[in-house]
């Protein structure tokens, strides 16, 4: 008779309580709207403040982690931390508190939250108006949250593709609920959950049979073994091949990559703006996190085949993107495709692939960081403008509703105004830097026609933006249009994106030196 011996799992604490402490905090979340002990009245201000001091005590042992070296792999080799995984980490925590706070915004919507009083309920029935006069909320949003960040932080950091597949799966599924609880206009915000449902499943279909690929392939779910059968292995290139592109194919349905965008577009509008803000950063933040591990630690040896397909990937990202850009009256809709073209700038770094460089000077990966971080603190800060242009039926998303806003509220539209215009990449502000330094990176790497079309884009690509603030500042007031009053929880997320934009355009060194610093994959 065979006795089968188990090991107890070892699991290094102190290194993974950053996750560990935001999934916990969901967790706990989940029980306190299941059980009765907090009245309902309070349960909304009892989940802030448990999302709030989840995060912050995260960001506090990240930060003690990062100075103490805990860096290895960890958690029985699923998880490796690293100095991309700790400044990919560090991000998302400071985004998510950041979008987690205009998720609290109750003030501005007329003293309910910007979520449905009863999702569940169908769209104009009387027990979603029964729900609405009785001042209900979702405070599910906040575990429904913490669980995608924390899915978001094992994603970015995961060294196997099954704990890889796992976390995708982790992050995508609350997103998709979230997407549906707008509380306006539930009709679109359905079908924006739908959508995003549906472009989850093809992104999961195409990524698990990547992986399956690359296993026959080299036997081995570990990247650093994908690694090695790459760089031994004569035999089943096709298998690789295939695999890698199947992988890419999830992976850049994450980041909103042409031709992998189809209805991303669709969901930023659909769904609610605090949510949107929250996913157009840290979705990208994570999947851009774990595209360059992928890449850079198991398939670099093979560099050659997916470096041409990347770049054509990012010229077409960047035209389309642009193109269709240029042509929207909606600003969330104009920020989705602005979103998909800052994808396919990102993409000329890693096309780059520039890993080895002159003393001081910033990698491929420190690029990108540096970039992400840049973008998610003008995104932050613009959706929270957005959810504050109002009308009498809600959001004032149509951009000639935005006409003459300078005169209604200088400081709205000048935020705003400051937000484009690091989004197109003007000097002395983050965008600039940020763009500088992917571009930068792709010369180094060898693909200087890339930089000129990335150049180019970014050029036609700062006519739609420089649009919304001749809009604002050049133009008659729009009627029925005003400026919401909204409370610390809207105007924090939008004073810290403005003084980082303006910090990372005029003094971006420390930022900087950081991303190089933490630069390098383990492998």
């Amino acid at each position: 008779m065979t006795i089968l011996e188990f090991a107890a799992p070892v699991l290094e604490w102190r290194a993974l309580a950053p996750i560990l402490l935001v999934l916990a905090a969901g967790c706990i979340g989940i029980l306190m709207e299941a059980l009765p002990f907090i009245p309902e009245h309070l349960r909304f201000t009892a989940q802030m403040a448990l999302v709030m001091a989840s995060v912050v005590l995260s960001l506090g042992f990240l930060v003690i982690n990062w100075f103490r070296g805990m860096t290895g792999v960890m958690a029985m080799g699923s998880v490796t931390l690293d100095g991309p995984a700790y400044f990919g980490w560090g991000a998302l925590l400071v985004f998510g508190l950041l979008a987690f706070m205009v998720f609290s915004e109750r003030k501005v919507h007329g003293g309910a939250s910007a979520f449905a009083a009863s999702a569940a309920a169908v769209p104009g029935s009387v027990e979603e108006a029964e729900a609405s006069r009785a001042g209900r909320e979702h405070t599910e949003i906040f575990p429904l949250g913490l669980f995608a960040l924390g899915g978001m932080m094992v994603f970015l950091a995961a060294s196997d593709l099954i704990t890889l597949f796992v976390a995708l799966e982790v992050f995508s599924l609350p997103l998709y609920l979230m997407c549906a609880m707008a509380r306006r206009r539930r009709l679109l915000s359905q079908e924006a959950a739908m959508k995003y449902f549906l472009l989850g499943a093809f992104s999961s279909a195409f990524f698990l049979m990547g992986i399956a690929l690359l296993y026959v392939y080299s036997g081995s779910f570990d990247l650093a073994g994908i690694h090695e059968a790459v760089g031994s292995s004569l035999a089943g290139h096709g298998l690789l091949v295939a695999g890698l592109a199947l992988l890419g194919v999830g992976l850049l349905f994450k980041i909103g990559a042409v031709p992998f965008h189809s209805w991303t577009p669709d969901v930023y509008m659909g769904a609610p703006t605090p949510v949107t803000g929250f996913m157009a950063i840290c979705t990208k933040l994570a999947a851009m996190g774990a595209l360059l591990r992928v890449y850079y630690v198991a398939l670099d040896g093979e560099r050659w085949t997916w470096q041409p397909l990347l770049a054509i990937v990012a010229v077409v990202t960047m035209v389309v993107g642009i193109t269709a850009a240029l042509t929207q009256t909606d600003i969330k809709r104009m920020l989705a495709y602005s979103s998909i073209a800052h994808a396919g700038f990102i993409l000329t770094a890693v096309v780059g692939a520039s890993q080895i460089v002159p003393a001081g000077q910033a990698t491929s990966v420190a690029s990108i960081m540096f970039y992400l971080a840049a973008y998610g603190f003008a995104t932050i800060g613009a959706f929270a403008l957005v959810t504050m242009v109002r009308n009498p039926a809600g959001e004032e998303n149509g951009l000639a509703g935005w006409a003459g806003l300078a005169r209604k509220s200088p400081v709205v539209a000048g935020l705003m105004g400051l937000f484009m215009l690091s989004f197109a990449g003007i000097p002395l502000t983050g965008g600039f830097i940020g763009k500088w330094a992917v571009f930068t990176a792709a010369w180094r790497g060898g693909y200087w026609w890339l930089v000129v079309v990335a150049a180019l884009a970014s050029l036609v690509g700062a006519w739609f933006y420089l649009r919304v603030v001749v809009v604002m500042f050049g133009s008659d007031p729009a009627k029925g249009t005003f400026v919401g009053s909204a409370s610390m929880w809207t105007w924090v997320p939008i004073a810290v994106g403005a003084l980082a934009t303006v910090w990372l355009g005029v003094l971006p060194d420390q930022v900087m030196q950081l991303a190089t610093f933490a630069g390098t994959f383990l492998r």
